[in-house]
């Protein structure tokens, strides 16, 4: 898979990147002891839950809602080491969006090497020295390797540019949700935001601008909605008993998602319309009732000919 964004697709671009996000979910399997055994199930404080779970990490294009890269893993396993596999589909093209649990030394120098861009949200309490205030309210930083034990050679200072607002949040369990980045809001109904970049030029890339970009990484959770919520209609737990066929499910929903949001792609380019202004839902209804009409036919053999009748 592929992202599907033109040159003239509405909501696509930052400049001249492709705007797209990284985040990552679960889903609800099937609850066999082969399942169970093969991804776990997460703790609650009154026992276990009632189905295991498959952990997928995904790269989404922002504006078509087209996820064109994924990792599968276990419950247990982290949606950073997930993340190592997918950043590997970034281009030089892009500009990558990620939450502040994705930031880390190794993640974001194996992202960096592809060329992408990157807008990575931090925690408030990483320690980022200004090294050099710049004209637009950044300042200049660099991330640095933190561990006990290292053997590794290359652990050199990695420069960015660092970016601080704050953005002023109505509902409570938003700064509650905050809470661990921010001890503390800003201000009452604010919450402090801070962004670093690689982007090191204001010039390219104004703070102002990127700090408005960055509310668009909600777009993969919508898109994460659509895969887990509308496009599998009334099954909430995945229907696959073996964990092969987990896999083989989860990425078959992939494959669904990403005809349907390229059709609705190709929709909103002939009508000249920003593709996030069309209905998933419905364009999942359409599909669903056009496809019987090629059911009806076989696929195998030559059509009969006129007056002719297939035996």
């Amino acid at each position: 898979m592929q992202p599907v964004a033109t040159p003239t697709t509405r909501g696509a671009w930052y400049r001249a990147w492709r705007i797209v996000s990284l985040d990552g979910t679960t889903l609800d399997v099937a609850d066999t002891e082969a399942n169970a055994l093969a991804f776990g199930r997460p703790g609650t404080a009154r026992g276990r839950t009632a189905f295991p779970q498959v952990r997928f990490v995904g790269l989404a294009e922002t504006g078509t809602h087209v996820v064109f890269g994924a990792a599968l893993g276990t419950y247990r396993t982290g949606e950073t080491t997930l993340a190592h596999t997918v950043v590997a589909r970034l281009a030089p093209d892009m500009l990558c969006l990620a939450d502040r649990q994705f930031l880390s030394y190794d993640l974001w120098r194996a992202a960096a090497a592809t060329g992408a861009a990157l807008v990575w949200r931090v925690r408030t309490t990483q320690q980022l020295p200004c090294v050099e205030r710049l004209p637009d309210g950044s300042y200049l930083s660099h991330l640095r390797w933190h561990a006990r034990r290292s053997r590794a050679i290359d652990r050199a200072l990695v420069p960015v540019r660092v970016i601080e607002y704050t953005v002023r949040s109505t509902a409570r369990s938003d700064a509650a949700a905050d809470a661990e980045a921010a001890p503390a809001p800003a201000a009452d109904g604010e919450v402090v935001y801070r962004l670093v970049t690689t982007i090191v030029d204001p010039a390219a890339a104004p703070a102002a601008e990127l700090a408005a970009l960055y509310q668009e990484r909600w777009e993969i959770e919508t898109a994460f909605d659509e895969l887990k919520t509308h496009l599998r209609g009334a099954r909430i737990v995945l229907r696959s008993k073996t964990p092969e066929l987990v896999r083989q499910e989860v990425y078959g929903l992939l494959l669904a998602h990403f005809a349907v949001r390229g059709l609705m792609h190709d929709a909103a380019r002939t009508a000249t319309r920003d593709p996030d202004m069309l209905s998933f839902v419905h364009a999942v209804r359409v599909v669903r009732r056009t496809l019987p009409r090629f059911a009806a036919f076989s696929p195998s053999g030559p059509s009969p000919g006129p007056g002719r009748h297939p035996h």
